[in-house]
């Protein structure tokens, strides 16, 4: 990791700039996929699953049989954390719901939002290197709490043409609907379109490599809506002589450990810790069994020494983590004052690996600084709030004189002959 001391604010940007590819690296590439998909369907799907994958899936969809056999291989201590995971992400985003909202704006008008749920979902869920079943957790307990009536997954299959069982056994419990063994670019594009195997859905969730960052984007010209740009993942610690250094190391490599692209910095005030965590990752990483991909992930991290927490905090909101951890005396500076974080750990004891897999917050958060504009998935995510309004012949009184002069300063006049029916047949 590069140490860094008390940089200056126009080198931030420089300093914090994230080891991903351009779009246009590698856009030419998922724009060709998304078209031979779109014309080709299943045949360019499997075309390109057996050329990444490396496999030949003779049926996409996972039967019945292939999730009772696995589910009968999980180990009864698995099931029992996943279930607990479950239990406590159906907690926290059950009292994310909402009452309708009704109001009078006017006596005779009435204006109300509802809920609804997004229909059909496609979630995608990432396999290679670390099968992330915890995110079927994360994106199909709120889609069921949300009522969508769809919920179709999509995961790459392994050299077996498999599934991991574990995101079977998840899926399972959670309602999905549908599962097929699809990855990469083509599974985006297949949602995005349809063919005859996988159903076209109106909103794609999920995490992956920057691929399928860039065809989830690209899925949005195409009239399909997407959680966020979720790519690489990130972590960025506040700490300073009060952290212990063991466990902020800890924390470092959990990041770095998911991906040769992901990016861990550590901010501090104290050029001791900085110090005793360098240590501390290199005596941990030894001994880590993806110690190359950690190796790699640290290799473009940073320790970055300031003066104060307010430097420390100005550093921090240009960054915009997806997971920021405050292991601070002053953690209250943070927590009050943070804008730009996918999602926030506080303390000494509260690991960012909790909330990955079984606190009850959602893991699916903003990448690569949309945390400044972007929220992680929350129940929200998988609903359209839609208004309503009725009007009364007192209501259609009290405003159409408004709406009258509105529109005729607009020039619509089509609008205003709408409102000037209505009062004349009130006369």
């Amino acid at each position: 990791m590069k140490k860094i001391y008390n940089p200056k604010p126009e080198t931030w940007s420089a300093i914090l700039e994230r080891p991903t590819q351009t779009v246009d690296d590698i856009e030419s590439t998922v724009k060709g996929i998304f078209k031979e998909v779109q014309s080709k369907g299943d045949f360019a799907v499997a075309k390109y699953t057996s050329l990444f994958d490396g496999v030949s899936v003779p049926e996409l969809e996972v039967s019945q049989t292939e999730i009772a056999t696995a589910i009968a291989t999980i180990s009864k201590e698995l099931k029992e954390a996943i279930q607990l995971a479950k239990s406590n992400i159906e907690k926290f985003h059950a009292a994310q719901k909402t009452n309708r909202v009704v109001v009078e704006t006017t006596e005779g008008v009435n204006c109300w939002q509802e809920k609804r749920p997004i229909q059909k979902i496609g979630l995608y869920i990432p396999g290679g290197t670390a099968p992330l079943f915890s995110t079927v957790l994360m994106l199909a307990v709120p889609a069921n709490l949300a009522g969508c009536s769809e919920i179709v997954l999509c995961s790459p299959p392994d050299k077996n043409g498999n599934i991991n069982p574990a995101i079977l056994y998840a899926a399972y419990l959670c309602g999905v609907t549908k599962i097929l063994k699809v990855g990469g670019i083509q599974a985006i594009a297949g949602m995005t379109f349809g063919t005859v195997s996988i159903p076209k859905v109106y909103k794609i969730f999920g995490p992956g490599n920057q691929f399928v960052t860039v065809a989830k984007q690209l899925a949005t010209q195409f009239g399909v809506a997407i959680d966020m740009p979720a790519g690489p993942s990130e972590l960025l610690i506040v700490a300073d002589e009060t952290a212990i250094p063991a466990f902020v190391a800890s924390d470092l490599l959990s990041q770095a450990e998911h991906g040769t692209d992901s990016q861990v910095i550590l901010v501090s005030t104290s050029k001791e810790l900085i110090d005793a965590v360098e240590t501390e990752i290199q005596s941990q990483m030894d001994v880590l069994p993806r110690k190359a991909i950690a190796e790699k992930a640290i290799a473009n991290s940073k320790l970055i020494f300031v003066e104060n927490d307010t430097i420390a905090l100005e550093l921090i909101n240009e960054y915009g983590p997806e997971h920021f951890i405050i292991c601070t005396k002053d953690e209250a500076f943070y927590i009050n004052n943070i804008a730009n974080a996918g999602s926030v750990f506080i303390g000494n004891y509260t690991p960012e690996s909790a909330g990955d897999y079984a606190s009850g917050t959602n893991h699916t958060l903003p990448t690569n600084g949309y945390a400044k504009n972007y929220s992680g998935v929350n129940l929200d995510s998988f609903t359209k709030s839609m208004t309503f309004q009725k009007i009364s012949e007192k209501g259609i009184q009290n405003i159409g004189s408004a709406i009258e002069i509105m529109a005729e300063a607009e020039g619509l006049q089509a609008h205003k002959n709408a409102v000037t029916l209505r009062l004349k047949s009130l006369e």
